[in-house]
């Protein structure tokens, strides 16, 4: 029985700290548009493959993760998350508008990570992952941002 419990609880713990990553990331990128736009905030999109793509697993553990990001992105940045997912469903909406947005920004390869301006303007991208610190993604952001 107190085995069954310590597990339940670890299964309840892992679920609560996914939940909080993805609290901030949103999926929908014209309500980025409008979020953005009326807050004045840049928009951070990620091309990812979630479930795959190893450079993509490092960079959401290693930076988007960590409080000195996810603080940051709170307070400064309008986050959305365009996943290309491989062994797990995803709506058939949501799979051909990512679908259309990668072709839109040519997306050729992942992570690719691009800034927009508050106004939906392509700023600056980064594609691949370099093993950047929060503190060394952040300070990408701040000097590219408009």
């Amino acid at each position: 029985m107190l085995s069954f419990m310590k597990r339940l609880l670890l299964c309840l713990f892992l679920a609560t700290i996914s939940l909080h990553a993805s609290e901030i990331w949103g999926t929908d990128y014209p309500a980025a548009l409008t979020q953005a736009a009326s807050s004045k905030k840049p928009i951070l999109l990620e091309f990812t493959g979630s479930d795959w793509c190893p450079p993509c697993m490092k960079l959401t553990k290693t930076v988007f993760e960590q409080p000195t990001f996810e603080d940051f992105a709170k307070e400064n940045l309008v986050l959305v998350k365009l996943d290309f997912p491989r062994n797990k469903e995803q709506a058939a909406e949501l799979k051909a508008a990512n679908e259309a947005l990668a072709k839109k920004y040519q997306v050729q390869g992942f992570p690719t990570i691009i800034l927009l301006s508050s106004t939906g303007e392509e700023v600056i991208r980064k594609v691949g992952y370099n093993g950047d610190t929060p503190e060394a993604f952040l300070k990408w952001v701040q000097d590219n941002r408009k």
